[in-house]
């Protein structure tokens, strides 16, 4: 049963704003551990703020955030983010590493021996998918934007943390190679049954990856739901980010051809 699942992550009436602008208005959202939540919306709604709020880059400026049962003012920056793995768009791999080098950052940082850490690596390089042998010694310009993007998580799982947080992590990959590390991160999460808090601007996105999708709109949850609910549902403020979803949909039905930009590309 949902509700007897523990909640890793909770919003208490979470009011936050930047300057003249209200980012939140008293967001209240319980996160369940192991389950995969996909935060989406237009620019500027607030899905990248919930993630700062989860590792107290930003404290609210009422109600709160409690991760594990603790309010995040109450935790030692620090320690806090060493709990919490951290996927982003452009992977962020330190260049003059090595990737083993790259994976074992935050395992270094806890203290681990050389011989767990070495067990570590090799053990999350094969997890995502890339053989210990031939990538652990490469450096990241020697990779692809997916095999990047492996290591990203890679490196996010390095210390085991039981939250991990995702910033539209497969944004910048070609829709091939997008398609890919959907199916890698299924299969993985699978595996590691992570608290993971996704954002992303694309439904279909969270669709694939997200067991409930959280629609934020004007500071608010306008909606939270298994994804075939949100994808049923007639909300205003939930229906735009749906409508590129159902054209494709119609397009495909109908044998349509997708309209080609001046470069012969869809648009």
């Amino acid at each position: 049963m949902a509700d007897q699942v523990p909640v890793a992550i909770r919003f208490e009436g979470v009011h936050l704003a930047r300057g003249p602008v209200t980012v939140l208005r008293g967001l209240t959202l319980d996160i369940r551990a192991g389950e995969t939540l996909a935060l989406v919306g237009r620019s500027g709604a607030g899905k990248s703020t919930i993630l700062k709020l989860i590792n107290r880059l930003l404290l609210p400026d009422a109600g709160d955030v409690l991760v594990e049962s603790r309010s995040t003012a109450s935790w030692e920056p620090f320690a806090l983010r060493r709990r919490i793995g951290y996927v982003m768009q452009e992977v962020g791999l330190f260049p003059h590493m090595s990737i083993a080098e790259n994976i074992a950052v935050v395992p270094r940082l806890l203290g681990w021996d050389d011989g767990r850490i070495a067990a570590r690596v090799e053990e999350l390089l094969a997890l995502v998918g890339l053989a210990p042998s031939e990538y652990a010694g490469r450096r990241p310009d020697e990779l692809s934007g997916g095999q990047r993007q492996r290591v990203g998580v890679a490196r996010a799982l390095a210390g085991d943390p039981p939250v991990l947080l995702m910033d539209e992590p497969f944004g910048a990959l070609d829709p091939v190679t997008r398609a890919e590390m959907h199916r890698e991160f299924r299969r993985i999460q699978g595996q590691v049954r992570k608290t993971v808090v996704l954002v992303t601007h694309d439904m279909a996105e969270a669709f694939a990856l997200a067991g409930r999708v959280g629609v934020l709109a004007d500071g608010v949850l306008a909606a939270l739901d298994a994804p075939a609910d949100i994808a049923r549902s007639q909300d205003p403020r939930v229906r735009p980010l749906l409508e590129p979803l159902i054209e494709a949909s119609a397009a495909f039905v109908e044998g349509r051809q997708p309209v080609r930009g001046p470069d012969g590309g869809p648009r």
